[in-house]
């Protein structure tokens, strides 16, 4: 969606950008602007590790827009506070990356955060639009991309990183009120606050390195032995990776850690013949590897939950069905789909069998109720049938 005459503008960027350089600078802008919605982003780097490198904090409130160095908002504990803060509006958009950045590097869980990617589509301008796209759909301005890709590490900043920078926050607040806006008209003024703790919870999952193993989803064949040494490799993965501060990849595959517990090596020579595994990782982690495999082994058992499996054709169909009802009340409210019935929730649905009218109240609450309303009974309908054929 564009508008037809796009709003103003916000304040142009200064033209000489200004930094918090202090924590008692830091400390005393925020206290200036408390009562202000804070925008925030971040800058990062994330080539060969496994936790963000921070490289730069962007802060906006009222007119006013600052850059602060990682060192100095670390130090500080208004501003740490100010994150944890439920009652503090923080503005982010697409907040993906920079809530992990916030957990590893500042050891806190946000509050508050509401991610402006999922309130402009809750307002109708499209699913997962990228930040560029919406300033110039909604503000009618083209940003300077060129500095997306730079070293946020480096020192000092180019003026150009530093434009981009504070651009990545100037059009947040009043993208927050151009939205605020459109929601309230739709009666929907709660739905991006609620939508954004789902993200964050959503985040959240598999966290765990005992829980990573779910997210392997190409292991749902194992069975169920071997998927508790699936469940055991791919902790000792999440872990080593940690430990090493390495990308998951640069340790061992996805596909690899599926082989190995289907194969279950039981010497290095066997291992080494495991499709993906590389002869350095059999040289450095060789012996490891077999100890956890059988040590997971020997405890017996599954892993439960197991992976979960495809949809049958039945679950396929009555999917096709559910989500075309889905579909039309999203039409009707001008959302998408994939946000009012995102493929995983929806998954689940049809897989709770007999305990399907109580998943169905994570699409019956919330402002997720308030649009699927007039479907919900068709939606019970076709689950009670599918549940009635399997008796």
């Amino acid at each position: 969606m564009t508008l037809a005459t796009p709003l103003a503008p916000p304040y142009p960027v200064p033209a000489e950008p200004k930094w918090l350089e202090s924590v008692d600078a830091l400390d005393a802008w925020l206290a200036e602007y408390q009562h202000e919605p804070l925008a925030l982003d971040t800058e990062f780097e994330r080539v060969s590790t496994f936790y963000p490198i921070p490289g730069l904090v962007q802060l906006g409130a009222g007119d006013s827009l600052r850059l602060a160095e990682p060192s100095v908002a670390v130090e500080s504990a208004r501003f740490r506070e100010t994150l944890a803060d439920p009652g503090r509006p923080k503005l982010l958009y697409a907040m993906g990356e920079d809530l992990e950045l916030f957990r590893h590097w500042l050891a806190l869980e946000p509050r508050g955060l509401l991610d402006l990617q999922l309130g402009a589509a809750l307002a109708g301008a499209g699913f997962s639009v990228g930040y560029a796209r919406i300033v110039e759909q909604i503000f009618g301005e083209t940003l300077d991309k060129s500095a997306t890709r730079s070293d946020w590490l480096a020192r000092p900043l180019s003026d150009a990183q530093q434009r981009y920078a504070l651009d990545d926050v100037r059009f947040l607040a009043p993208l927050y009120q151009w939205i605020a806006d459109r929601l309230r008209e739709r009666g929907l003024s709660g739905a991006l606050s609620e939508e954004s703790d789902r993200f964050a919870m959503d985040l959240l999952a598999f966290s765990e390195p005992g829980d990573a193993y779910l997210k392997l989803r190409g292991g749902w064949h194992l069975a169920g032995s071997s998927q508790q040494v699936l469940k055991a490799l791919v902790a000792w993965r999440e872990e080593e990776c940690r430990r090493r501060d390495r990308p998951r990849n640069r340790v061992l595959a996805d596909a690899a850690l599926i082989n190995i517990a289907d194969r279950l090596p039981e010497n290095t020579g066997a291992l080494a013949a495991v499709e993906g595994v590389p002869p350095v990782v059999v040289r450095r982690f060789g012996d490891t590897l077999l100890a956890v495999i059988r040590e997971a082994l020997e405890s017996g058992g599954e892993p439960d939950p197991l992976i979960d499996r495809p949809l049958t054709r039945p679950q396929q169909e009555l999917y096709r069905k559910v989500k075309k009802q889905m579909a039309g009340a999203a039409d009707q409210w001008d959302v998408p789909v994939e946000l009012l019935a995102p493929r995983k929730k929806l998954e689940a649905l049809l897989r709770a069998g007999a305990r399907a009218p109580e998943a169905l109240e994570a699409f019956a609450s919330g402002w997720r109720g308030k649009v699927l309303a007039p479907v919900l009974d068709d939606i019970r309908t076709l689950l009670d049938e599918r549940a009635d054929n399997n008796e």
